[in-house]
């Protein structure tokens, strides 16, 4: 049993239905974009609200990250949910039997995260109570990688029109990024805190700047004095076992999917994730223990920038 078990209603009164999504398991970014046949099949949890009312909504994808789904991911639901906007809350990690990965994050690729993410679009664009046009994804830190390596991704893996209206990545890791980080027409927004030491600040803001290069519509916002975790409303502790390396140089990825070692010349099909990972920390930039949480008024201003940017990207322009 796990605290994701427990989610059926949010605190509005709008009860979840549970939803099993079908994904996969794939090695890397390589065999996501160049091999997708050949990737395991997985599927993972995942708790849909919808609010009241006649018609099709706009959607969000809530993606939790290391530490999984949380009390703040459902208070991200409720707030969408109190809009008009649904919210379908993904647990990544019970069906693939993984409790966290705060101290190992090669328990299953980060390619795989942006996966999860293309499927549940998938699944919800198919759904008559949503509508296809207006479906958005939300990921915080290891979530937040996995929405915008997914931004990037979808045009690469599939020939659908299925795409992301927009992306909010919350304290997203950057540390592995496309090398042309082309969104198209998805929307994209990050924050991240000035304090967070599993992130690097300076990767999230040129990612950003890497994509408005692309043609993209993409911004980025610095919260003065915040940690990681700043959404969370929970006192700034110090997580002990986090394996972190926000200094190391960035990972870029090929259109292929093949990743470019920072020392390398040339990307290459046959390097792991975990090969860089491991890289990451042997640098000299890797450590043990790291912060996370919130102080003041910094989860309720975040929560004003998510849920404006939402508002003007699905309702804004709604009939």
């Amino acid at each position: 049993m796990t605290y994701f078990d427990d989610v059926t209603e949010l605190e509005n009164g709008i009860r979840g239905e549970a939803l099993v999504i079908p994904t996969a398991n794939p090695t890397g970014f390589f065999q996501a974009v160049s091999a997708p046949d050949s990737m395991p099949v997985a599927q993972i949890a995942a708790r849909l609200f919808v609010p009241a009312g006649q018609g099709s909504r706009p959607a969000v994808i809530v993606v939790p990250g290391s530490l999984g789904v949380a009390p703040s991911h459902l208070a991200v639901a409720r707030l969408l949910t109190d809009r008009g906007i649904a919210a379908c809350v993904i647990d990544p990690f019970g069906m693939r039997d993984v409790v966290s990965t705060v101290s190992n994050q090669a328990q299953y690729s980060f390619a795989a995260s942006a996966w999860d993410v293309l499927a549940t679009l998938r699944v919800l664009s198919s759904r008559i109570d949503i509508d296809p046009a207006r479906i958005g994804a939300q990921g915080h830190s290891r979530g937040g990688s996995a929405v915008l390596s997914a931004a990037c991704m979808a045009h690469l893996v599939s020939d659908s029109p299925e795409r992301l209206r927009g992306v909010y990545a919350a304290y997203p890791w950057s540390g592995l990024q496309f090398l042309r980080p082309d969104v198209g027409s998805t929307v994209v927004r990050s924050v991240v805190g000035d304090r967070d030491e599993w992130c690097s600040p300076q990767q999230v803001q040129s990612h950003m700047h890497a994509m408005r290069l692309c043609g993209g519509r993409a911004t980025c916002r610095i919260f003065a004095g915040a940690h990681h975790g700043l959404d969370r409303d929970t006192p700034v502790e110090l997580i002990e076992e986090a394996a972190v390396a926000p200094g190391a140089p960035t990972v870029y990825i090929r259109e292929d999917g093949a990743l470019l070692h920072p020392l390398a010349r040339e990307a290459d099909p046959d390097l792991s994730e975990r090969d860089v990972m491991v890289y990451a920390m042997k640098s000299g930039h890797g450590r043990r223990g790291a912060r996370i949480g919130s102080e003041g008024d910094q989860a309720e201003r975040f929560h004003r920038d998510m849920v404006d940017f939402w508002e003007t990207l699905m309702l804004a322009n709604a009939a």
